[in-house]
């Protein structure tokens, strides 16, 4: 082997390792690194790497393992119920952006199968980045980010039959014929894979599993899906799709997710590779002397795509801003459209010109991707007006002045939806207002006794026969608006019982002297319930639970103040929470030989939670202990705080 060739692989994997460390460090998808890294090694820039035909193979193989794992995950009830949302939103969102960017493709002097391809490859989202981002920001399970996943996973499954298609455009023969063909022998494929999915392969893997070897099992697992990708590549068709529909056959059954855990760190290596290779493609001169149209058309793409699904359901009044997040959400164009591109390229039927200008547009849509999916929400309000939204009239509040005894709940979101819920099963009369129309809008077409308008408003406070309620829950997380309408509350009836849930217990005290008659922090609360839970599973009675329990309670859960922090904790967690550190003493700290009680805890505002000395721990010492060399403090307080009180033990 090629010694220059040696060192040209490790420079690139170094410079790999450290692109991936800064995207990590400014929070930037991976896949950026690797398209990052695949332009610096590049024949653009530095010429690192060659384009050569190892490379391509370990690319191609990468795209393989993901179409294995996509097959895994592919859940034929899971798309039974989503098959409105995958097969109608899909259809159509893939069906309208192709034709869009083929017609605008054609203009420009494009052949109608040049076109298409183009059309299919700008459709196409990345499901990788969406689907983190939409993790990321708790938007999974929500009307938007359903939306999105289920354009996504439409996208996976057409990428398919477009993987059979596109190596057709490049040849000489009849395309009706070859697609009649390609269809027959995907049909044949797909018969023989599952048959052999259905009795063959689970039978193996029985075997394989009693054998007890890992490494056996990884080695067959990488066995199927280089053997099913090699058989559909014989029949003239994609690998990719031999590996999907063995995943597929695979994925319903009971070795699926040791399947998936075996073959993720081979699929995300080559993935990257796969991503490093399209960053070689990118021609940098192209770039370069076409900047001005990639600043047109990067906005161009971003608003079409963003602006189809929201299309869709624009007859949908209730649905436009779900929609028209998700479309911002799939703005990007995705890596399956660099497969497609790549493909398409090595079969010559796009130029090399045409494909670098696409991949420049994919690369910077996925860079935008982060910010346009956190501003996401606010630009689909600015946009869409909320009056438009309501379109069922809102029953007049004044109809529920006459009621008593009922619960009021200010905001109708996930807690205050549950909290009904209960209400309702106990016969207990509930009034909740809301002011997100979408979910007024959902709620009220459910049947949800819930009215639109905002509980800071002492005149619909009042309308709610506030003073004539048992009690007024106030369920979102804002706490100046919390504290507002607290104090309307309290102001137009004194004696309510007022109920605060919050995300923790930093505001408990302020809460409680205002006059809230409980405040529930949501953390600490599931935490205590999951102590629980452990301590009556490790053998403790549930009466000296529950009384542990009413203690930490009572004491405003100050067991439970104060954690470790870790290195991207300290980055993330708010400046004002509390937090423990372990402060180890050597011979020469200014605290050796002083008593407990000689410590100004009280003056540098920290608590003393414990020392350890020897190995053993003293939870509660004796004010006139002594402190030892090599004792080990254990500090609770707020950061700055526990740092003053750390350089004031070792130092004075």
């Amino acid at each position: 082997m090629d010694k220059g060739l040696i060192t040209d692989v490790l420079i690139s994997l170094i410079l790999v390792i450290f692109v991936l460390l800064a995207c990590r460090r400014l929070k930037i998808p991976p896949i950026l690194g690797y398209l990052i890294t695949g332009i610096i090694v590049g024949p653009g820039l530095t010429g690192l790497l060659a384009s050569t035909e190892q490379m391509h193979f370990l690319a191609e193989l990468g795209v393989v393992f993901l179409l294995f794992s996509l097959g895994l995950e592919f859940s034929l009830p899971k798309m039974m119920a989503m098959k409105g949302l995958v097969f109608g939103l899909g259809t159509a969102q893939v069906t309208v952006t192709t034709l869009i960017i083929a017609c605008g493709a054609v203009f420009f002097g494009a052949s109608i199968e040049q076109a298409l391809i183009i059309g299919v490859a700008i459709a196409l989202s990345s499901t990788a980045i969406v689907i983190r981002q939409l993790s990321e920001q708790h938007q999974t399970n929500s009307m938007s980010g359903q939306m999105a996943i289920a354009v996504l996973l439409f996208q996976d499954l057409a990428v398919v039959p477009v993987l059979i298609v596109v190596p057709m455009l490049g040849s000489d023969n009849d395309l009706g014929l070859s697609l009649l063909f390609a269809l027959f022998k995907g049909v044949g494929a797909f018969i023989v894979l599952f048959f052999a999915g259905k009795w063959l392969l689970p039978k193996l893997f029985d075997e394989i599993a009693r054998a007890r070897s890992d490494e056996l099992f990884v080695l067959t697992t990488l066995l199927i899906v280089v053997l099913t990708g090699a058989l559909t590549y014989s029949l003239g068709l994609s690998a990719a799709l031999g590996a999907f529909l063995s995943g597929m056959m695979l994925g319903e059954s009971k070795y699926r997710h040791q399947l998936e855990a075996d073959i993720r760190p081979f699929r995300d290596i080559l993935m990257g590779v796969f991503f490093v290779s399209i960053g070689m493609m990118l021609d940098l001169i192209v770039i370069g002397d076409n900047w001005v149209i990639l600043l047109v058309l990067l906005p161009l793409i971003v608003l079409i795509k963003a602006l189809v699904i929201a299309m869709i359901y624009f007859h949908r009044k209730v649905r436009r801003r779900s929609a028209l997040k998700s479309g911002i959400y799939l703005a990007q164009i995705g890596e399956f459209g660099f497969v497609v591109l790549s493909l398409a390229q090595q079969n010559m039927v796009l130029e090399s010109t045409i494909v670098s200008l696409i991949i420049a547009l994919g690369v910077l849509s996925m860079g935008l991707t982060p910010l346009l999916m956190h501003y996401a929400d606010k630009v689909a309000k600015y946009l869409i007006s909320n009056k438009e939204l309501l379109t069922v009239t809102v029953p007049k509040i004044d109809a529920y002045a006459d009621s008593s005894e009922h619960v009021v709940i200010c905001g109708f979101g996930r807690v205050g939806q549950t909290v009904a819920r209960f209400l309702k099963t106990e016969a207990i009369p509930c009034i909740a207002i809301e002011r997100d129309p979408v979910r007024l809008q959902e709620a009220m077409t459910g049947g949800e006794n819930v009215l639109f308008g905002d509980g800071r408003n002492r005149d619909i406070l009042k309308n709610l026969a506030i003073d004539k309620a048992k009690l007024v829950i106030i369920t979102f997380n804002d706490f100046h608006a919390t504290m507002q309408v607290l104090d309307s509350c309290l102001a137009l009836a004194p004696d309510v019982k007022v109920l605060i849930r919050t995300r923790d217990d930093s505001e408990m005290s302020t809460l409680q002297k205002a006059g809230a008659a409980a405040v529930v922090p949501e953390i600490l609360e599931g935490s205590l319930m999951l102590v629980s839970q452990v301590l009556f599973m490790s053998g403790v009675p549930m009466s000296r639970v529950l009384k542990r329990i009413q203690i930490e309670r009572k004491n405003h859960y100050q067991f439970m103040h104060g954690f470790f922090h870790g290195d991207e904790s300290s980055h993330a967690m708010d400046v004002e929470l509390e937090q423990l550190h372990a402060v180890a003493l050597p011979s020469h700290a200014f605290v050796v030989g002083l008593r407990i009680d000689e410590l100004p805890m009280t003056r540098l505002r920290v608590e003393l939670r414990g020392i350890r000395r020897d190995n053993q721990e003293l939870s509660d010492p004796d004010v006139n202990l002594v402190i030892a060399a090599n004792d080990v403090l254990v500090l609770c307080g707020k950061p700055r705080r526990v740092e003053r009180a750390e350089s004031y033990l070792l130092n004075g």
